[in-house]
């Protein structure tokens, strides 16, 4: 049975509500702990309930069809909305470490620490749930936010489970400093965290190349191959934010007609948009073999002008499918 496919804008609007209800709960416990790491939690669930509200609005926004202003979708203000929640989460970070500083030099008593550990506990949790709920589905779905959004949620609950650690010490040993160390540790986890989403939102505006995905199409090809895809180079790959734009060059026997070439082209598009849950356009140019010098990888069997046997084909891979240059078996290159 096929699951059923999530909807990122119903999955965003949940996620909002659940940053919002543990924020309040956080708040709860600081008042009632006045524990600088538990303010560091709900300062970090604040940035939570801010960034859910913008990967709500980009969200509905790439989900807009494509214009003439934008030919290519809207899909790319996902990566935006991603920096920006990497860049608050940052923020948050180096404000954490600021106030576990200030307590440290100037401390303060705790109380109801119990009750306060409880109430971390149970956020912690929810967070963890949601979090990999929500990373599973934007990987599905491709959705940079989605998974930026569960990363950051998740990362709340690696901050809890510190809190919990550090407030049960405190408790233990009554060493109010503790309070500061722990705040300051997982200020330092959750500024990385940010780092990363800043990283990976920033490669997606720069149409940096996804490895994997190339991989992915290279696998597709040549477990796929037809006798008339003599070669496939100079390919392009550029996401959308779950749209993939492809460009690459096809080399068939250079003697069929514009509507043989069409119907070559027509059936490995077809393959990538059963792959690719059609999520996907090609734009591709037609090159015609060089005789002779590709006969050797050439399996078309009924070709009338061919000029030497064929001997085997070549594989392609990451390297070779990138390159802007036609491939023989000797590795020749030909623009």
């Amino acid at each position: 049975m096929t699951e059923k496919k999530v909807n990122p804008i119903r999955m965003q609007q949940i996620l909002v509500a659940v940053s919002v209800a543990l924020f309040v709960i956080k708040l709860v416990a600081w008042w009632l702990t006045s524990s600088v790491a538990i303010l560091t939690d709900a300062l970090e669930s604040s940035v939570n309930v801010i960034a859910g509200f913008i990967g709500l609005y980009s969200i509905i926004l790439s989900s807009k069809p494509r214009d003439k202003e934008h030919p290519y979708g809207h899909g790319k203000v996902e990566f935006l909305s991603s920096a920006i929640e990497g860049t608050l989460i940052t923020i948050a970070g180096f404000i954490i470490i600021y106030e576990g500083i200030n307590n440290f030099i100037h401390p303060h008593e705790l109380k109801q620490l119990d009750f306060g550990l409880a109430l971390v506990a149970l956020t912690g949790a929810a967070n963890y749930l949601v979090g990999y709920y929500c990373i599973k589905k934007g990987r599905e779905e491709n959705s940079p936010i989605l998974i930026a959004s569960g990363s950051h949620v998740q990362s709340d609950t690696y901050s809890s489970i510190g809190l919990l650690l550090g407030v049960g010490l405190i408790i233990i040993t009554g060493y109010a400093w503790i309070d500061s160390v722990v705040a300051i540790i997982f200020a330092c986890i959750i500024i990385f965290t940010g780092y990363k989403i800043i990283r990976k939102s920033v490669s997606g505006i720069m149409d940096e190349a996804d490895g994997a995905i190339i991989e992915q199409i290279v696998g597709i090809l040549n477990e796929h191959r037809q006798t008339d895809w003599i070669d496939v180079h100079n390919m392009r790959v550029i996401d959308y934010a779950g749209f993939y734009h492809i460009d690459c060059h096809l080399t068939v026997p250079y003697y069929i007609n514009v509507n043989e070439a069409h119907e070559v082209l027509d059936r490995l598009t077809e393959l990538f948009k059963q792959h690719f849950d059609n999520k996907v356009e090609f734009f591709i140019h037609v090159d015609g073999c060089i005789p002779k010098k590709q006969c050797s990888i050439c399996k078309v069997s009924d070709c009338a002008v061919r000029q030497s046997p064929f001997i085997n084909h070549v594989s392609w891979t990451h390297d070779n499918i990138l390159s802007n240059n036609k491939h023989t078996l000797k590795n020749e290159k030909f623009s």
